[in-house]
C-alpha cells in the first residue's frame, strides 16, 4: 500500500521526503501525546459560552468538541461527529487558533470541530509546551508564520498543543458527551445533556 502511495505522490510531482514508507505513519501525526490536560468539562462549558448556548456539541475524551446540527439522535450525532474528525484528521489538519477575549485560545479546522485551550490551565504547563511544541507538528509538517517557519510564540505553542488532542481524537474516537443547547444550566460529564 506504502508503495503505491509512493508511485501515486511521484506521479504527481511529489517529494518522497514528504511520505517515506521507512517510518512514517499516514495520515501524519505528532509524536506528542501531552500527558496533561484541562478538564473537558470545563472545556465543553467554554465552548457552551463561545456558542450562546445555541448548537448541539459532541465532545470526546481529550475534549474536541464537534458542533452538529440540531435534530440528530444520540447516534447520529456521534456518527455525523466521527465524520467530522475523519474529515479534518485524513486530509490536512488546517488550524486556524483564535484568541478569545476571556485570554484562552479556540483552535478552529477547516469542519466544524474545535479545541478550546484553557489558558489558566496550560500556564501550569508551559515550560513543557515550549520544549515540546517541534514534536506537535504532524510529520515533515511545514507551518509558516510571522516569525518564521515552524517558530512558534507562546500563543501558537499553546495552539499546537490544543491540537495534539484532537489527532489523539480522531486516532481513537471516544464520545464522553453529547451536550444540547440550551440546558447549561444541567453540565454533567458523560451522558446526554
Amino acid at each position: 500500500m506504502s508503495k503505491m502511495i509512493l508511485q501515486l505522490m511521484a506521479l504527481l510531482g511529489l517529494s518522497e521526503m514528504v511520505f517515506s514508507e521507512e517510518s512514517d505513519q499516514f495520515p501524519p501525526v505528532p509524536s506528542w501525546q501531552p500527558a496533561f490536560s484541562a478538564p473537558v468539562e470545563l472545556q465543553l462549558e467554554r465552548m457552551v459560552f463561545y456558542t450562546d448556548d445555541t448548537r448541539d456539541l459532541v465532545q470526546y475524551k481529550n475534549g474536541t468538541v464537534v458542533v452538529i446540527n440540531k435534530g440528530l439522535d444520540d447516534n447520529e450525532a456521534k456518527l455525523f461527529a466521527n465524520e467530522v474528525l475523519s474529515k479534518i484528521y485524513n486530509y490536512h489538519p488546517d488550524m486556524n487558533p483564535l484568541n478569545m477575549k476571556d485570554g484562552n485560545i479556540l483552535v478552529r479546522y477547516n469542519h466544524p470541530a474545535f479545541n478550546v485551550v484553557l489558558t489558566e490551565f496550560t500556564s501550569k504547563y508551559i515550560d513543557t509546551i515550549r520544549n515540546k511544541y517541534r514534536d506537535a507538528l504532524a510529520t515533515h509538517e511545514v507551518i509558516i508564520t510571522g516569525l518564521g517557519t515552524n517558530v512558534f510564540d507562546d500563543f501558537g505553542k499553546q495552539a499546537l498543543d490544543g491540537r495534539t488532542f484532537m489527532f489523539m481524537d480522531a486516532q481513537n474516537p471516544e464520545v464522553v458527551a453529547i451536550y444540547r443547547s440550551g440546558k447549561s444550566n444541567n453540565l454533567k460529564q458523560n451522558g446526554t445533556r
